[in-house]
């Protein structure tokens, strides 16, 4: 028996509030030949067809576990420790949604309170949230949350070209519709020609180091300066840059944001993945997510609480911050477990080993003739090479003759680029295969 909720005298009452004379002009904004689309489907099969048919297409795709890989540019091949998959892939854990009764769900509680703990000693800041859907969505969130500090009395926020363009894009679309004035990420500037555009109207400045290139910029001073126009400096970082680079929190920044896929996440073919988020405890009450606290119970054994979710999604929430609430929970565990087995050393050591393969690649590349590595400042684990050809021919070639997954084209991002190839390099690449890529490349050029 079929179920429908509402009954004719509904929807009449329903079309009749809003002006709409029937369901058909309700949706005559959608274009015709969308609106019932027609969906051809294939005859059925057995189980076992079925299945044969998926395996097949699963053997079309290019796997990082079977090609070497040096694409980067905000998703990274990093190694995943097989504790993580065996407890993230627990029932408990894996079936587990939210805790809407969060005090009953202890283990939950526990666990978030851990990563809360290590996003914080990696980034320096006093308080992390848990969670946000990825990088992007972290970094617009922190714009919206700067903008809650300042009262809206300040309306405008700097961003940096050099951090990546997809959180831009997402940044510019997450604060449509809120009278806020995004600058600065429309053409190349200085960090000098960035800070000389604050003024009384600016709630951030926006930075992201390691930037979308690579690159690693010393903020050291920076926060004082944007602080007396009384805005907030949000910084965008690589947590695995974090074993080695000095946090963000140790050069004043306020709002602390990133991408958490390189903790114990795999590529997943995009997502998901995580947004980490780390404040000031003076701005907690603007954080979107939630704050996972350390208690005493009744008998004095330690527990856990949810401190604040200050979005109100449950209740009022007309009166809402944001629409972040129990996001990538199973992923915020893979984190915690992932910084758990690595600890302080072995974090250190895959950030070490990151960097130095980074740089021996970039040294062997830069030798090969036609190709220049862009050294103008210091880098972390990506680069910028000039190519003697566009880097989507390089790219094709390197995949179609030598088995190797390139780098990013930047000439997706502009023209003037087309021949600039950013290359990634992480723990997974070993020294066999940075030289094969450089003779692939010597190859190609020739």
């Amino acid at each position: 028996m079929a179920y429908v909720p509402h009954t004719a005298t509904d929807r009449a009452e329903m079309l009749a509030l809003i002006g709409a004379a029937s369901c058909e002009a309700l949706f005559e904004s959608i274009p015709e030949e969308c609106r019932y689309p027609k969906v051809t489907l294939p005859e059925p099969v057995s189980e076992m067809e079925m299945l044969a048919e998926l395996r097949a297409l699963g053997r079309r795709n290019t796997s990082v576990l079977d090609r070497p890989c040096f694409l980067g540019a905000g998703a990274y091949n990093h190694y995943v420790p097989s504790v993580v998959p065996h407890l993230t892939g627990r029932s408990e854990f894996y079936t587990a949604y939210t805790p809407y009764q969060p005090e009953i769900s202890q283990g939950t509680l526990q666990a978030v309170f851990e990563y809360q703990t290590m996003i914080c000693a990696l980034t320096g800041m006093e308080v992390s949230n848990a969670s946000h859907y990825d990088g992007a969505t972290a970094l617009a969130e922190a714009i919206i949350m700067a903008l809650g500090i300042a009262r809206g009395k300040k309306r405008k926020a700097i961003v940096s070209q050099d951090v990546h363009p997809e959180y831009r894009a997402v940044a510019r679309t997450y604060t449509q519709g809120m009278d806020v004035v995004i600058i600065g990420d429309d053409k190349p500037a200085t960090l000098e020609e960035l800070l000389a555009q604050l003024d009384e109207e600016t709630a951030c400045l926006v930075l992201q180091t390691p930037d979308f290139f690579g690159r690693i910029h010393d903020l050291t001073g920076v926060a004082d300066r944007v602080h007396r126009h009384g805005a907030q400096l949000v910084v965008a970082c690589d947590p695995i840059s974090l074993g080695m680079l000095m946090p963000p929190g140790a050069m004043g920044a306020d709002i602390v944001v990133g991408e958490g896929q390189p903790l114990g996440i795999g590529l997943q073919f995009g997502g998901p993945y995580l947004g980490f988020s780390a404040c000031r405890k003076a701005d907690v009450r603007r954080m979107a997510g939630r704050v996972v606290g350390e208690t005493v119970d009744i008998a004095g054994e330690r527990g856990y609480v949810l401190t604040l979710a200050t979005r109100e999604q449950h209740i009022r929430r007309e009166k809402a911050t944001s629409n972040i609430c129990s996001n990538q929970g199973l992923n915020v565990l893979a984190a915690a477990i992932y910084l758990s087995a690595l600890g302080r050393c072995g974090l250190a050591r895959v950030a070490e080993l990151c960097y130095q393969r980074a740089h021996y690649a970039a040294a062997t590349i830069d030798a090969l003739p036609g190709y220049q590595v862009d050294g103008a400042l210091p880098f972390f684990k990506e680069f910028v090479v000039h190519c003697p050809a566009p880097a989507r021919e390089i790219n094709r070639a390197l995949l179609a003759k030598h088995g190797i997954i390139g780098g990013y084209d930047l000439g997706q991002l502009s023209p003037a680029r087309e021949n600039q190839m950013l290359l990634c390099v992480t723990e997974m690449n070993t020294a066999s295969q940075i030289d094969h890529l450089a003779q692939a490349l010597r190859e190609v050029a020739g």
